[in-house]
Parts: structure tokens; C-alpha cells; sequence
């Protein structure tokens, strides 16, 4: 089904997701309207999308592959058990006392592909304060002892909007080893 009124999924999501080991459980974390959630679901991947807003998730509802929780992710308990995710992916979203829970919460062998704002993103607008901004080589610090990295990224972006971001793929630590073919063209 294509939605009209959703943005498309981030071009970083969309090369990287596929490295999720296939039907596998996936969490899309501060899902927003559902656009990676939609693309995991075509994809055959088992979904549990997080947000303190589901309302845009309805018309996923009741899809024998999906599951959604409403969730404040920003104060405690943190919802999600250690080792019970093949895939995690957050886009466009950034509460630092998370982030190692996040790893955490990855099964071995797992795959992070994260994507938000950057140092320097308010000279191009919102968000503009540090709080929300990656420093530089956060993400890789982020996963260095337990991931191997795969694709990383510290970039300025012109689409869909002007932007300083930081992106990476990333596989856990303690999986079978897999081999990961450079993006055709």
C-alpha cells in the first residue's frame, strides 16, 4: 500500500536494512508515522514499532507481523529486553542514556542502522540544540567495543532538507560472521 502523505524512508534505511537477518525481529524506535516500519513489513521482517505517538501506526494494526507500543522513551523503565532484537533502526531521534541500552537490546549478530542530526545542523535549522545533536564520532564511539561497523557516515545532506548528519550500520559482536557486499550503484 503506498501512502501518499508519509515521507519516503531514509535512503540509508533502505541500503542497509537488508542486512538484517531475514523475517527477523526488528525495532523501529521513535517510529514516528511508520515509513521504516511500513518498509520492514514489505520486506518480511517482524516489526515492533516505539513511539509516544502511535496514532499514525493504525492502519498497520492487526497485521499478524506487527506490533506496536506506546512509550514515553525518555523516562524509565526502559521497555525492551537485552538480546531480543536482529535489527534496530532509529532515524531523525537522539536520547543519549538510551544509546547503550540500544546495544544492548541487540541479539548477537544484530544490526544497528541509525541516522539523526549532527554538531552544526542549526545553521540549517531544527534541531539546533546540542542536546538533540551527535557529536563528532559519537555513533562510532556508540558501538566501537561492541559492533563491528559496517557503513558510517558524518555528512552534510541536501535531501529531503538540508542537513548535518551521522549515520551508521553496524553489526553486534558474537554473531555467525557475515559478509557484506559493497552497494551496487
Amino acid at each position: 500500500m503506498i501512502h501518499h502523505n508519509l515521507p519516503q524512508p531514509s535512503s540509508w534505511v533502505l541500503r542497509w536494512c537488508r542486512e538484517i537477518e531475514p523475517t527477523g525481529r526488528v525495532l523501529d524506535l521513535a517510529c514516528g508515522s511508520g515509513r521504516h516500519s511500513r518498509l520492514l513489513l514489505q520486506s518480511g521482517y517482524r516489526v515492533l514499532a516505539a513511539d509516544q505517538d502511535i496514532s499514525g501506526l493504525a492502519d498497520l494494526q492487526g497485521q499478524s507481523n506487527f506490533e506496536s507500543i506506546q512509550v514515553d522513551l525518555e523516562n524509565p523503565p526502559w521497555p525492551f529486553e537485552p538480546k531480543s532484537f536482529d535489527g534496530i533502526i532509529v532515524t531523525n531521534y537522539l536520547f543519549r542514556p538510551t544509546l547503550n541500552l540500544l546495544m544492548a537490546a541487540l541479539k548477537p549478530g544484530g544490526v544497528l542502522i541509525y541516522e539523526t542530526f549532527a554538531q552544526g545542523n542549526g545553521e540549517f535549522g531544527r534541531p539546533s540544540n546540542p542536546d538533540f545533536l551527535l557529536q563528532s564520532g559519537e555513533l562510532l564511539a556508540l558501538v566501537s567495543e561492541s559492533a563491528r561497523v559496517i557503513a558510517y557516515e558524518d555528512i552534510y545532506l541536501d535531501v529531503p532538507r538540508p542537513a548535518l548528519v551521522q549515520r551508521i550500520c553496524a553489526v553486534k559482536n558474537g554473531g555467525s560472521p557475515r559478509y557484506f557486499p559493497a552497494p551496487s550503484n
